[in-house]
């Protein structure tokens, strides 16, 4: 399987934001379903939880930022969203949960609501 670096993935997509949004979360959760066949001690599962905390890292700075055109009431909604799937990455990572289902459903409608 060839893996992609984060930067990588983003630097070749092309430049409309959304769709970059878009494929990212295609990737995550790629990844994430892959782990979850493979299980939570896996290297996959490892590579999974990095790339799934790098892109909400990165859309909580975003969201955080004032110059964020989302409505404030949407921008405080998906940080709250972004804070749950960080604490879930971090209790997978630690192996107090080994259930990949809630933090692929939670990426899957986030990624499909970038769609419209």
């Amino acid at each position: 399987m060839y893996n992609l670096s984060y930067a990588e993935v983003m630097d070749d997509l092309c430049g409309d934001q959304r769709l970059n949004e878009h494929e990212a979360m295609t990737i995550v959760i790629d990844k994430l379903s892959n782990a979850s066949e493979l299980g939570i001690r896996s290297p996959e599962a490892v590579d999974a939880l990095f790339y799934t905390r790098r892109l909400w890292s990165y859309f909580l700075e975003q969201l955080a930022d004032d110059g964020n055109e989302l409505p404030i009431e949407t921008r405080a909604n998906l940080i709250s969203i972004g804070i749950w799937v960080l604490k879930e990455a971090e209790a997978l990572r630690q192996w107090q949960q080994e259930d990949f289902a809630d933090i692929i459903q939670i990426n899957s409608i986030i990624r499909d609501s970038l769609d419209g």
